[in-house]
């Protein structure tokens, strides 16, 4: 496997780092770039999936929080300050061609990450995400065009998760949210969560190196 491209963009809007995305994935469709992943920290928006329920949404469209609407999959999450997003772009040609799969290995990613911070995570049955017990700390949405991904997963390392209360995170009412943060007990380092999300990243895709 070729080695992939890390992009980190630091602390960047919501609507330019998803511009960013865009072109991104037309330079890799075309060859004109190698497999990526984008690492970002957006101000606080929310974001609907293509196809989300608005009640999700629980407070007026005149919030001072951003709404987007995207086209990618899943529901309604919230992104912010002390949240790590991780924008993988890939041709899943040169992984696998598996839209299940994918999904399934982005969960894997952050099970792992998790577990080198001695954090016991796990998926729940016909939910797509990663959980604590009954807390979600990693959501993820994906967009794939002639198998080229974007979009991909947050995860809560620092998040402010108040902002979950204005909304049904994921369209899912039965359990709550949390953090890296509200489990340890400590804020963390982010440089230090995006040093183990790409150990995680080259275990479970068999990534040989990084550029």
């Amino acid at each position: 496997m070729n080695r992939i491209k890390i992009i980190d963009l630091g602390f960047l809007d919501y609507k330019n780092s998803w511009n960013y995305q865009k072109e991104l994935q037309k330079k890799v469709l075309i060859g004109d770039c190698s497999d990526s992943i984008i690492f970002v920290e957006h101000d606080s928006v929310y974001t609907f999936g293509k196809n989300s329920d608005k009640s999700n949404l629980l407070v007026s469209n005149d919030s001072k929080i951003k709404i987007y609407e995207t086209e990618r999959g899943g529901e309604i999450t919230y992104h912010g300050p002390g949240q790590i997003v991780c924008y993988p772009i890939l041709n899943l040609k040169n992984f696998k061609q598996s839209v299940t799969w994918y999904m399934r290995a982005l969960e894997e990613v952050i099970i792992e990450t998790l577990k080198l911070f001695n954090i016991k995570a796990s998926r729940k049955n016909g939910l797509t995400g990663v959980w604590v017990k009954d807390e979600k700390i990693g959501a993820q949405g994906v967009r794939m065009t002639k198998w080229v991904t974007m979009h991909g997963f947050a995860l809560n390392v620092n998040t402010d998760l108040r902002f979950f209360n204005d909304i049904i995170p994921c369209g899912i009412k039965d359990f709550g949210v949390t953090s890296i943060e509200k489990i340890i007990g400590k804020e963390q380092d982010l440089s230090k969560v995006k040093e183990h999300i790409l150990i995680s990243f080259a275990k479970v895709f068999n990534i040989k190196g990084y550029i």
